[in-house]
């Protein structure tokens, strides 16, 4: 299966799109930047002028959505002032604080290109390789999604924070089958048409790059991961250690249980349907004629957690939402 797990280095020799057009000139685009932004003054005009300057030197028909999320310091002020000086910059305020997740989700629906990339606005991320990532995704109608995989951990609490993305990665590459080098990043590109249907799903925290990764997976869209260069935060790290890793795993456990429940609910309890049949065994060898209570309790709470796991997947199999060509 070539769906995960693939380092692609090219993108250079990729063929170049049409020359850009104004976003009044053209009725379709052929990318949107979806920006959130989050008390980030000291450096989002610097991020915003790092991906104009590489969207405008590809070629790439494109727009540039600021998402201001209730921000606190200039954040605001800064992007509506620059705005002039940047015709393909687009910026929408919330009124109160909604999160990445939400950003994200209201970015992509509110997106004019084929193609929308996540990015964040803090200078971690190497932005000006977004039309290498954008390109790699139009030249291979087979891929929906082209995710940048960290090749170093900068963040903060690196002592606990590695060990636990580590762990809650592996739980993901168990659950959807298949690997994944980097389940959290937050620069990648995908189809628009194909995130549709799962932008209901996002949660409006960090764990929604999460979410979409795990998506794509379980619905058998391809998804590519290119090398990417991470550096250190500018500003206040926004991520909670104990709080958002706890969400991580859990988004991880939601959408694996809303696409293949079987996965994780049929394990536990063909374990304890086992486990129940060898204390049967045990108990007639050491009481002939009595069945041990706990023994009657396991094998009732496999029973139960097996019925729920067939019912679950009764109930994802019957769903009519499910996204064409996509299979559950």
């Amino acid at each position: 299966m070539a769906v995960t797990g693939r380092f692609d280095h090219s993108g250079a020799d990729l063929p170049r799109v049409p020359a850009q057009l104004s976003r009044d000139d053209s009725p379709g685009l052929d990318v949107t930047v979806v920006l959130p932004c989050y008390n980030e003054q000291a450096h989002v005009l610097a991020e915003v002028e790092r991906i104009t300057a590489a969207l405008d030197a590809s070629g790439l028909r494109y727009e540039l959505i600021a998402i201001d999320d209730a921000s606190t310091d200039d954040t605001l002020r800064i992007l509506r002032e620059a705005s002039p000086r940047f015709p393909h910059l687009r910026v929408l305020a919330f009124h109160r604080n909604g999160g990445s997740g939400t950003a994200r989700r209201i970015g992509t629906q509110q997106a004019r290109g084929n193609v929308v990339v996540w990015t964040d606005a803090d200078m971690t991320y190497p932005n000006e390789r977004i039309p290498e990532l954008v390109r790699l995704l139009l030249a291979q109608p087979q891929v929906d999604q082209v995710v940048g995989a960290r090749t170093s951990e900068q963040g903060s609490h690196r002592l606990l924070r590695i060990p636990a993305k580590w762990l809650i990665r592996k739980i993901a590459e168990w659950l959807a089958g298949t690997r994944i080098p980097d389940l959290n990043s937050g620069l990648r590109a995908f189809r628009r048409d194909v995130s549709l249907p799962y932008l209901r799903l996002l949660p409006p925290g960090f764990s929604c790059v999460t979410t979409i990764t795990m998506a794509f997976l379980h619905n058998q869209h391809e998804v590519q991961y290119v090398p990417i260069e991470y550096a250190r935060r500018s500003g206040t790290s926004k991520f909670h250690l104990v709080r958002d890793a706890y969400r991580y795993l859990l988004q991880v456990l939601r959408m694996v249980m809303y696409f293949n429940p079987l996965k994780v609910l049929m394990p536990p309890a063909l374990w304890l349907l086992a486990i129940g049949t060898a204390k049967i065994g045990y108990d007639l060898v050491v009481h002939p004629v009595r069945i041990a209570t706990n023994t009657v309790l396991l094998l009732c709470a496999g029973l139960i957690i097996a019925a729920v796991a067939l019912l679950a997947d009764l109930i994802v199999r019957s769903r009519v939402d499910w996204p064409s060509g996509s299979r559950p």
